[in-house]
């Protein structure tokens, strides 16, 4: 892609983190005030001390940010600023012309990095064995995550998001675009649907953010629907602490994870062992090079504390799925089944209640982080769907 191309607003970004940064947070890992063993079982009451203390002794002795830095820089990044907030994002165009435009969107607690393995599969899909169209892809850091600042007043739900994306497509030149994504990313390619039917293509989602609208006049609840709910409930009432703090006080949560680097790796960690296919090893699953990267983007750049109040915008100045809301565009699904770590996917009926799905698989494997955990798998799904529309 040609610099001098590109609108005056919209300018080139390289990651670089300070010395100082990176040698205070050393300093603090080494610091770290370590709790007391849990007297339950290895991660039952959350996040293994002696697994943390390991990946905090790597993350201090053997984690090279500056590799991460390289390989990440790697990447075409931009900023600008749309409506104010200042966005960073990655756009790679496709290698033989003519792409798709295909924006992909993270949710929480994740970044932009989650995505890059799908660069090279879809903006060349040929070379790696994959018929079908190749895609400009546009990967941007969401409000309040990484480089993408969060507005300082007022609040940010998925259909802000949505618009801020649609002022970037604008801006890069496209009218009308394909959505995709996962968590967050999926109910910000939700309402891009919703309130933009004519800008968008299609939307693909590998898991399902937003409940369809089931209240009077709603056809009842087919059997697997019902089990469905009764083991998501299960989960919620097991695991959803952390959704209940950071839609309700996530200012009191933010100057402990802003404050210790072991604090943030453990909340962090936990989520990615849970909602990940790891059956419980995350380091067989998801590489500690990743994991620390990631991690290191919220530290460096302060931003764990914006990107927790998401869960407190969506709750209570969010979106409510209304009776006659229907997402009309054509949208594929890959549903990944060791979600949140339960077998507990949600059947297909109940995405047609909200989605015209022209398109729903059933993934082998993979979790919450398909873009990571199964890069191919998922480009393949996301070329398969648009290959059709």
């Amino acid at each position: 892609m040609s610099r001098a191309s590109l609108a005056p607003s919209i300018e080139p970004f390289s990651i670089e983190i300070d010395d100082a940064v990176l040698a205070d947070l050393k300093q603090r890992i080494l610091n770290t005030r370590w709790p007391d063993r849990s007297p339950a079982n290895p991660w039952q009451q959350g996040t293994d001390l002696d697994w943390l203390r390991e990946l905090l002794r790597y993350w201090a002795t053997s984690f090279q940010w500056r590799d991460q830095q390289i390989k990440l820089n790697a990447f075409a990044h931009w900023r600008t600023e749309i409506d104010g907030v200042r966005i960073h994002f990655v756009h790679e165009r496709a290698r033989n012309g003519g792409g798709i435009p295909l924006i992909l969107t993270h949710g929480w607690p994740s970044a932009f990095i989650e995505y890059l393995p799908l660069v090279p599969l879809l903006t060349d899909p040929k070379a790696y064995g994959i018929e079908g169209p190749a895609f400009d892809v546009i990967i941007p850091s969401l409000p309040g995550y990484g480089f993408s600042r969060r507005p300082v007043k007022g609040w940010v739900n998925y259909a802000d998001v949505a618009r801020l994306w649609r002022g970037l497509m604008c801006s890069l030149g496209y009218d009308r675009y394909g959505a995709a994504g996962g968590d967050f990313g999926a109910g910000v390619a939700t309402l891009t649907a919703l309130r933009f039917p004519e800008s968008t293509i299609g939307i693909h989602l590998s898991n399902l953010e937003l409940s369809p609208y089931t209240g009077p006049g709603s056809q009842p609840l087919s059997v697997a629907e019902l089990e469905y709910l009764a083991v998501s409930n299960a989960w919620w009432e097991a695991e959803g602490g952390y959704k209940s703090i950071q839609s309700t006080k996530p200012q009191t949560l933010a100057f402990g994870l802003n404050d210790s680097p072991a604090g943030l790796a453990a909340w962090i960690s936990e989520k990615w062992r849970s909602w990940s296919d790891s059956n419980g090893d995350l380091d067989a699953r998801i590489s500690r090079d990743f994991l620390l990267t990631l991690i290191t983007l919220y530290w460096a750049t302060g931003t764990m504390p914006t990107s927790i109040r998401d869960y407190y915008d969506n709750r209570w100045h969010g979106i409510f799925i209304a009776p006659d809301d229907f997402v009309q565009v054509p949208t594929g699904i890959a549903s990944f089944t060791k979600q949140y770590a339960f077998e507990g996917a949600p059947p297909q009926e109940w995405a047609e209640r909200l989605y015209n799905v022209t398109r729903w698989r059933s993934m082998p494997r993979g979790g919450h982080f398909a873009a990571i955990e199964e890069p191919e798998l998922l480009a393949r799904e996301i070329v398969a769907f648009f290959s059709t529309l």
